[in-house]
This record gives structure tokens, C-alpha cells and sequence, in this order.
């Protein structure tokens, strides 16, 4: 069954290429009509302004007053929205029990770097300052969000905040030189990316001089004393080395860090959850590495009826 299902993600993604010819406006268009779904009735979804920038407020039936997700999206720093990261936000703030906040960051190429970086730790910044502790606060991202995550913790760092309570990040983007193995190794492997498209939008967001700063390409950061980490990754994606070289630097760093790659599957397959068994596994994974880090006194005594 998990073979079929890979096999059909795949070709599904292969018969539906992005047009790398069309627009920003018409690639942001293609991309929200595609990533954004209907959310579960369940859901209470609240526009909301954190850190000065549009967010989505998204809480789960039973979820925690205190804890919150900060989650920000993917889309090559170039494309997507809270509400194109909203499925996702869901899904673990589902898992964990806590209210997630999707993030609208400033998008290249009308704002490019470090922008995206400034709203985000604008957003941590303003989830403290609102009386959340750090122990009490998760953040994810996929793809370049998942990057921007990377990102926000050296901001935080840098910026003397304490670092949150956990952060799980899916198929991430923390080299914008393009200089990992996989991209190469994984080209034709890959169903949906090249080292060529990736670039497009890596020459949108950062000048060339600007994509080895750390909080560009935070793989080349100094990552001493930052948040327990989850990188999930998948085998078919030429970002498979981005994930892999993140996770070394990290440990090498101290830090405690999870590295999870599911085989046979492409950038951020969580995005299949329903469809395919391996996106539901990895979620239940993410879920339970962010909530064993929450604060003990911050968690819902039983989420989804599940004990904790």
C-alpha cells in the first residue's frame, strides 16, 4: 500500500508541473489554488495581526490557552501565504494540543532578504512580549519556511531572546548557494524541483553576495545553543542534503536534534496527509517530538482524548 501510495503522489505531481515562464502573480495564484484546502469545521480560524503582519489564528477543539505554534510556510520566499501553510499548522496543532498562528511574511521579490527573517522574529518577539514564556512557545515551517525558522532562531539568538521551546521543520531550505550533493544526485528523482527553478527564487530573495549570510542560508550559521530541532526530510528531493547538512551542523553544535528521512517520498510529502500513510507517520513523529518539549504546566491535560 505505502509503495502505491508513493507511486501515485509522485506521478500526481509530475503531471502537475509549475510553469517556471509564468509571473510572480501568476505563480502565486497556481500556488495558493493549489495548497490551500478547506480546513476541518472543527477549526476556528481568526485573522489576526502578529509582530505588525497578517496571521491566522487556528485553534483545534481542547487546545491550550498557553502554548502556541508559530508556523511559517513554504513557497520559495517568493509564494504562499498563512493560509497556504494553515493545513499543516492544523495538523500539528492538532497533534500537540496548542493554538497555531500562521504567519503572512513579506514576500520576495518586492521585499526580499532580509525581510522575511525581520517579520518572523517580529512575530516571536511579539508572542513573547504578549506573556507567552519561551517554554511555551513551538515553531515550524516547511520548505523555505522551514528555512525562515532556522533563521529565526539565530535572529533570536543574536537578538539576546531566549530560544523556544522546540522547533520542527519540514524538507528545509538553509542553503541558497545550491550547493548540496542532492542537487544533482536527486535531479529527475526529485517530481517537483531542480537546482534551476530553486534558483529562480533563491536570485529573488537574496543577492548573490547576501545568500552565504546565516540568516540566509542558516546551515553556514553558528547554531550553538539553539532550540531542540525535528528535520524531516524525504529521499526524493534535491533538498535531501539541505535537511541532512542541518542536522550534522546542529549536532555538532549540541543541539538536540532529530534527523527523519522517509524514503521514497518528495518535499514536504506532510502536505499528503490523507493520502499518503507516510505523511500521516511523520506528523504523528513531529507531534510527539514537539509536545515531550512543551512545559509541562502549558500542555492540555488531555488533547483529542488522548493522555498525556
Amino acid at each position: 500500500m505505502t509503495t502505491d501510495q508513493r507511486v501515485t503522489v509522485d506521478t500526481l505531481l509530475r503531471t502537475a508541473p509549475y510553469d517556471p515562464t509564468a509571473s510572480v502573480a501568476e505563480q502565486r495564484a497556481t500556488f495558493a489554488e493549489r495548497q490551500t484546502a478547506p480546513l476541518p469545521e472543527d477549526v476556528t480560524v481568526v485573522e489576526t495581526t502578529l509582530g505588525g503582519r497578517p496571521a491566522l489564528d487556528l485553534r483545534v477543539p481542547a487546545a491550550s490557552a498557553r502554548s502556541v505554534l508559530l508556523y511559517l510556510h513554504g513557497g520559495g520566499y517568493v509564494v504562499g501565504s498563512a493560509r497556504t501553510g494553515a493545513r499543516l499548522a492544523v495538523a500539528l496543532g492538532r497533534r500537540v494540543g496548542v493554538r497555531a498562528v500562521a504567519l503572512d511574511y513579506r514576500l520576495a521579490p518586492e521585499n526580499p532578504f532580509p525581510a522575511a527573517v525581520d517579520d518572523a522574529l517580529a512575530a516571536y518577539r511579539a508572542l513573547l512580549d504578549g506573556g507567552a514564556r519561551p517554554d511555551e512557545i513551538l515553531i515550524a515551517g516547511d520548505s523555505a519556511g522551514g528555512g525562515l525558522a532556522v533563521a529565526t532562531l539565530l535572529a533570536a539568538k543574536a537578538a539576546g531572546l531566549p530560544q523556544p521551546a522546540a522547533v520542527a521543520v519540514f524538507s528545509p531550505w538553509v542553503d541558497l548557494t545550491l550547493s548540496g550533493d542532492s542537487m544533482r544526485s536527486k535531479d529527475g528523482v526529485d517530481p517537483l524541483f531542480t537546482r534551476a527553478r530553486i534558483g529562480v527564487y533563491a536570485e529573488r530573495y537574496a543577492a548573490a553576495d547576501a545568500r552565504t549570510a546565516p540568516l540566509a542560508s542558516p546551515v553556514f550559521g553558528d547554531l550553538t545553543g539553539l532550540a531542540p530541532l525535528l528535520v524531516q526530510v524525504g529521499s526524493h528531493e534535491v533538498l535531501l542534503d539541505d535537511a541532512v547538512r542541518l542536522a550534522g551542523r546542529a549536532a555538532a553544535a549540541d543541539v538536540d536534534v532529530t534527523l527523519d528521512v522517509v524514503a521514497g517520498v518528495p518535499h514536504v510529502f506532510q502536505n499528503f496527509a490523507g493520502m499518503l500513510d507516510d505523511a500521516d507517520d511523520a506528523l504523528d513523529r513531529a507531534g510527539r517530538f514537539l509536545d515531550a518539549r512543551l512545559a509541562a504546566d502549558s500542555r492540555p491535560s488531555s488533547p483529542n482524548g488522548r493522555s498525556r
